[in-house]
């Protein structure tokens, strides 16, 4: 079986490994001339995501960057530590949360997918998609096409696999500006592996502190997303200075971690897709952000990417055909992800997290049991599935 995957993020780098682990013969294709699909934002790997890394066996890859973070703080506006416990699966060194720039993770997992003799194309934008009874082909900007059984649209927030299996959805802003940045002066921002919360009145705040000495930390603030002539006019210096005025609201290291922070400062809008984004059309699929972007509030559009690349594999590796593949993977991942959605928009929008899913499922955990045997390689995925692996 041949495999096209478009898109090589983190998304469409994992469904290669897992489908190349599953058997068949796959080839990505990126449109970015090199290996930087992402610049300068950092992200969290929770347990889940670890574990499917684990599945695709890329654990190895990734441990060997960023840093792994073991314990959660939350303080509240007033500085008061409201809460302090293990953070995951922290007790496993496989499965702990690791913190990361998602440029090296990119590139890793990159390097991996190289390192398997998985074909990588760069420059290969993506112009039209094709489907026949037996094929479909990918045409490419400046001609080119690849055939094959299976595309895999990985392709991001503005995918054009998407555009094409579902026209006139788009994401939409989830509520909030998130900046994101670097402090390297020393300031106070936690033990080490430690991940500090600080629910402030203006913003949400977040911080860790690298084993180098450096501070990456985030913030959400609510608003309407910055037009492309505002982030054209702003410096760090401006968003630097908007941010701290916010934050000194409050008691806690928030303001004094993004004063002490330099250059290194970016900012962007909390996005999602609209729930019940068609995901496939005959032998075309999306997956990752492409299908199921979600604000970061709840921290899992990498980690969600991960185990998409996992069901997918086996989904195709234990079905009798493509179509029957891409339903059951379809049924196991919609209720999961679309429950993401919902949970981070309703944070980044102010509101609670929802007690379950537009589906009806109940929240559940990283680590819960259904995904445990979902995400097992070994394991037959029909036969997971029958145990309520979806809902994980």
């Amino acid at each position: 079986m041949r495999v096209i995957v478009i898109g090589g993020g983190i998304a469409g780098t994992a469904a290669a490994l897992g489908l190349h682990k599953a058997g068949f013969d796959v080839s990505v294709y990126e449109a970015h001339p090199d290996g930087a699909e992402d610049i300068g934002a950092f992200l969290t790997l929770a347990s889940n995501g670890m574990r499917a890394l684990a599945a695709l066996g890329a654990s190895a890859a990734v441990t060997a960057i960023g840093y792994p973070l073991t314990t959660l703080r939350v303080l509240d506006s007033s500085g008061i530590e409201a809460a302090h416990a293990p953070l995951g699966e922290s007790g496993d060194p496989l499965l702990r949360y690791r913190c990361l720039r998602r440029g090296e993770l990119n590139a890793a997992l990159q390097a991996e997918v190289a390192r398997r003799g998985i074909s990588i194309r760069h420059g290969a934008r993506l112009a039209s998609v094709e489907e026949g009874h037996a094929a479909v082909t990918a045409h490419f900007t400046g001609g080119g096409t690849a055939t094959g059984d299976l595309l895999v649209g990985a392709d991001g927030l503005r995918s054009t696999v998407r555009r094409l299996i579902a026209p006139g959805v788009e994401p939409r802003h989830a509520g909030e500006r998130v900046f994101y940045g670097y402090a390297t002066r020393p300031v106070p921002a936690g033990a080490p592996e430690t991940i500090t919360m600080v629910r402030g009145s203006a913003a949400a705040f977040g911080c860790t502190a690298s084993p180098t000495g450096e501070t990456y930390w985030f913030a959400r603030v609510a608003g309407e997303p910055a037009s492309a002539d505002e982030i054209a006019k702003s410096t760090p210096a401006r968003w630097r200075e908007l941010l701290v005025e916010l934050l000194r609201k409050d008691a806690g290291p928030a303001a004094g971690i993004v004063a002490a922070t330099g250059e290194r400062i970016m900012v962007t809008g909390a996005t999602e897709m609209p729930l019940g984004t068609p995901w496939r059309s005959g032998r075309a699929l999306i997956v990752g952000d492409a299908a199921h972007a979600a604000s970061p509030a709840t921290g899992q559009g990498a980690s969600m990417a991960l185990e998409d690349a996992v069901v997918l594999a086996k989904a195709v590796r234990d079905t009798p055909d493509t179509g029957s593949a891409l339903a059951l993977y379809e049924t196991l991942r919609r209720p999961r992800v679309e429950y993401n959605i919902t949970a981070s928009g309703r944070i980044s929008r102010g509101a609670a997290a929802p007690p379950g899913s537009g589906r009806g499922k109940p929240a559940r955990r990283p680590g819960d049991d259904e995904l445990i045997r979902l995400l097992a390689w070994n394991a037959d995925i029909r036969t997971t599935s029958a145990h309520g692996g979806g809902g994980g």
